[in-house]
């Protein structure tokens, strides 16, 4: 196996919402894996692999910040888009659906992330190629999408691991951070969430390669929003 790919990220806020907290928002104390993993996606990506976070190392002191933001209600779903087409007349008023929210967010982050390159069976050129295609991007700051923590609005930077003053050693912080979301799976019958118990140890987060199998969690079902409309 190849060492881990490492990419150290930064940014103002960050919010990792905890998916039994989703209407007014709280955020996990540390980055999550598919947040992670999402980072990395913006960057380089191609369909004939994808990655595998092995670790995520917290550079910066935890902070926590709460910010009010102008939300709507509703969720918008495949029938509402299929009846907006349909019906040119119809609106949506998004002043008469428009909520006040709470988001519990975390600022200025920092971290470096440890990932794997996992090839399918559509690669056509050998793993080193995609390595080295990251890390060409990760050098010269390209990207395919802006990356982001979390929210859209979230901002995250990026760049090669340093050896600086203010990123060279993970925090000095152990802490138990319950149950986390690791992977979805697309299957034909839709997303599935997977999930593992995350724990910080000395500031990093280390993720399993498996996730916890499904009849050991037991999270909330949609709809999340409490108030939240469903076509």
């Amino acid at each position: 196996m190849f060492p881990d790919l490492v990419v150290e990220t930064w940014g103002e806020l960050a919010c990792y919402t905890r998916p039994e907290l989703k209407a007014e928002r709280v955020s996990y104390p540390v980055m999550t894996p598919s947040a992670a993993r999402g980072l990395l996606e913006a960057i380089f990506w191609k369909p004939e692999f994808s990655y595998v976070i092995t670790r995520i190392e917290v550079l910066a002191p935890i902070q926590w910040v709460q910010v009010r933001r102008n939300e709507v209600k509703s969720t918008i779903n495949a029938g509402t888009v299929r009846d907006l087409r349909a019906n040119r007349t119809r609106r949506y008023d998004v002043e008469a659906d428009r909520d006040q929210r709470s988001t519990m967010a975390l600022r200025d982050v920092r971290y470096r992330i440890g990932a794997q390159i996992v090839t399918s069976a559509r690669a056509n050129a050998p793993e080193e190629k995609y390595r080295e295609q990251l890390r060409r991007r990760v050098e010269r700051g390209a990207s395919f999408s802006q990356p982001f923590f979390g929210c859209r609005e979230f901002t995250a930077h990026f760049g090669p691991a340093t050896d600086s003053a203010e990123s060279a050693c993970p925090i000095a912080r152990t802490e138990e951070l319950g149950v986390m979301l690791h992977s979805i799976a697309y299957t034909p019958q839709g997303e599935r969430y997977r999930w593992f118990r995350a724990s910080l140890v000395d500031g990093v987060l280390h993720v399993p390669l498996q996730p916890l199998p499904d009849e050991a969690v037991a999270m909330p079902q949609a709809p999340w929003r409490a108030t939240g409309t469903e076509d």
